[in-house]
């Protein structure tokens, strides 16, 4: 617990911050007026909305990865999407839940969609629940980007948008891909027209700071970078199939199976 004598995270960022010369376009006024189109009170007038739905048994980092950086952009909106109800919605393992603020009758257009991916049994369930893919091509319809971080690429295959589509997904799972119609693609996210797809996990997070940059320039996306430190130097180099022996991936395959509901 901490004390009240010690400084708090937010007390050093901000005395940092004050500190500092001012990112471009981070101390801009908050708009004050609704935006009715995103469904009732999601955004502010000239906000952009990032929807970023939540099934149960989504991969909590799926989608916290690209949130984490997202979510401070400025002028950037991300609401969290339940499927017909607002409130937690369980992860893969059954151990994390993430509280998703709107249903999906609540949120009808938004500029950015991102699909998690999941555990095999809560994407495969997303993929075929008909509100789930209406929902998601009626977002389509009018978003600037539509997005998806490991296999959440399967449930925006599922519902029809990957056809012809150079995409990419999680390395074990690329099989069930192509089987969409789209066209894997060895990339650590892969960008056609308005359709940005992500491989595996983490690299969630490279697809979000690469949005950031799409949504707020490359200064305020590299700034986002430094914000969340994120400079990967891992310990193993065993971070991509190419990489790893085939003891390494059919042990990785046993550990994420073994922890999915």
């Amino acid at each position: 617990m901490r004390t009240s004598t010690g400084p708090s995270r937010r007390g050093v960022l901000g005395t940092a911050v004050a500190g500092a010369l001012g990112v471009a376009g981070a101390g801009a006024a908050t708009p004050a007026h609704a935006r009715p189109a995103a469904g009732g009170d999601v955004a502010r007038a000239g906000e952009r909305v990032v929807a970023i739905l939540l099934y149960d048994g989504f991969t909590a980092l799926d989608a916290i990865g690209p949130y984490e950086v997202l979510c401070r952009v400025p002028g950037v909106r991300v609401v969290t999407v339940g499927v017909r109800q607002a409130g937690p919605v369980r992860t893969d393992t059954g151990e994390l839940s993430v509280v998703a603020e709107r249903a999906l009758a609540e949120v009808t257009a938004a500029d950015v969609l991102l699909i998690p991916g999941g555990g095999p049994r809560g994407q495969s369930a997303a993929g075929a629940d008909p509100t789930v893919q209406r929902w998601i091509r009626r977002i389509d319809r009018g978003s600037v980007w539509t997005t998806s971080v490991c296999t959440g690429s399967l449930i925006l295959g599922a519902a029809g948008l990957l056809r012809g589509v150079p995409a990419t997904t999680h390395w074990a799972a690329r099989p069930l891909l192509e089987e969409t119609g789209a066209v894997w693609t060895r990339q650590r996210f892969v960008e056609h027209g308005k359709i940005i797809t992500a491989a595996g996990v983490a690299a969630g997070i490279d697809m979000g700071l690469h949005l950031a940059s799409r949504l707020a320039g490359d200064d305020v996306a590299r700034a986002m970078q430094l914000g969340v430190e994120y400079d990967p130097a891992p310990p193993f180099d065993s971070g991509s199939a190419e990489k790893a022996d085939e003891r390494t991936k059919q042990l990785a395959l046993k550990l994420l199976n073994d922890a999915s509901l």
